[in-house]
């Protein structure tokens, strides 16, 4: 199945919700996707769910952990040298075979200039190699940085991390979804989706984690946290 950029869809398709996006990808998954693999992939939630995984990533008013990670282009960043410009805005994704990712990253790249005009800066973290971020920023003609964060260490200090059942990654594995390749390790480790607004202090001041990879929080949601933090 071939997912559609948003650059492929109808300019009216650029600037729909979040969420009316997602339910075409899902309405999409619900007709060519087998029943059974729906089903691997709905108990691998409802099971993360049941363990709460959410409620580990880490809280409003907590400093957020500090990162040292190399970009799409292999550059190393420190967290607190994106801070020092102002606040910063982290997505935590899966890696670009998720088209729940890709969907969420165009989305974000398309206000990617209000979020600046907030003093903000716009990331995405995945356990994805750098050739890999490299290969999402330039086929989704990202402007932020993609870094890529080895072995999980980042996401795990924020409490995201889960291992891959194993019914889910047979799945994977015959879809040719091979995370030991995309990722660089055999762990078959992720982090829920997960964003969050840090303040020029490093205090988290907005946070949502969902074991759901098919839910993600609103851009305008973030633009509006920007907002208010400036008012």
């Amino acid at each position: 199945m071939k997912w559609r950029s948003l650059e492929e869809s109808s300019p009216a398709a650029d600037i729909r919700p979040l969420r009316e996006i997602y339910a075409e990808r899902k309405e999409l998954i619900a007709k060519y996707v087998p029943p059974e693999t729906q089903a691997i992939h709905a108990a691998a939630v409802a099971e993360l769910k049941a363990r709460d995984l959410a409620a580990g990533a880490v809280r409003v008013e907590a400093q957020a952990p500090s990162f040292d990670l190399p970009d799409h282009d292999g550059r190393t960043m420190r967290s607190a040298e994106l801070l020092a410009r102002g606040r910063l805005v982290i997505c935590f994704i899966r890696g670009r075979w998720c088209p729940f990712c890709v969907g969420q990253m165009e989305a974000m790249n398309l206000i990617l200039p209000q979020i600046e005009e907030g003093d903000a800066s716009l990331v995405a973290i995945s356990p994805q190699t750098v050739k890999q971020s490299y290969f999402m920023h330039d086929q989704h003609k990202l402007n932020f940085p993609l870094f890529s964060d080895a072995g999980n260490k980042v996401a795990r200090k924020f409490g995201l991390i889960y291992r891959v059942p194993a019914a889910q990654e047979a799945v994977y594995r015959r879809a040719f979804v091979n995370l030991p390749f995309t990722n660089g390790d055999d762990s078959w480790e992720l982090p829920i989706p997960a964003t969050f607004v840090i303040d020029r202090d490093g205090t988290i001041v907005y946070s949502s984690a969902n074991e759901d990879y098919t839910e993600r929080p609103e851009p305008v949601e973030i633009l509006r946290v920007l907002t208010n933090l400036s008012s």
